[in-house]
């Protein structure tokens, strides 16, 4: 359940979040927005992607600034859940992963089947479901475009629809950003 406090939601009870939209389409801003209001002591911010060349650590170290204080960082690309510690998994913590679309890309990198890569994922999704854990997932939104061209880039969309249908399944929200602005689907 959301409060309202001078027009601005608040996050008052435990649940799951899913901000899904196209690329910059400000899915990450929204989230970190919607998560700074969170009355939580406990917050972890989970980061997927990797630093694999220059402009990507220049992008690591821009989202690590726009993060205040507030936030313990996780840098975990494929991990997950296991990696996440044992006190952010229980009551009153907030968890934002960052992204969804990274993480299912860091599996098939890894060598990861796709059998293998749906069950990590939904194993993510029951431990961000535990009681008293409130948590936003960031993802983006692959069905909406062309089909890729290539075997790899098919792979990919069919396994994170997937992983996004069972995300916003199990969500009790889902937002969808289209040019920054916020659509509530459910």
């Amino acid at each position: 359940m959301f409060l309202r406090r001078g027009g601005t939601e608040l996050i008052s009870s435990p649940r799951l979040i899913l901000v899904t939209g196209g690329a910059r389409a400000g899915k990450s801003r929204f989230a970190l927005s919607l998560a700074e209001q969170a009355d939580s002591s406990k917050r972890l911010f989970i980061a997927t992607a990797v630093a694999c060349d220059p402009e990507m650590k220049t992008r690591i170290a821009k989202h690590r600034r726009e993060r205040n204080g507030h936030w313990k960082t996780l840098e975990e690309p494929s991990d997950l859940p296991g990696r996440i510690p044992k006190r952010f998994l229980s009551k009153g913590s907030f968890l934002l992963m960052d992204c969804l679309p990274t993480f299912v890309t860091n599996l098939m990198l890894s060598g990861s089947s796709d059998p293998q890569i749906l069950a990590r994922a939904r194993k993510l999704l029951r431990s961000f479901r535990r009681p008293g854990v409130s948590a936003l997932m960031v993802t983006n939104e692959v069905g909406l475009g062309l089909v890729p061209e290539h075997p790899m880039g098919r792979r990919f969309r069919d396994l994170l629809g997937t992983v996004n249908q069972d995300a916003a399944r199990s969500a009790d929200e889902v937002y969808l950003l289209v040019a920054g602005l916020p659509v509530k689907v459910k």
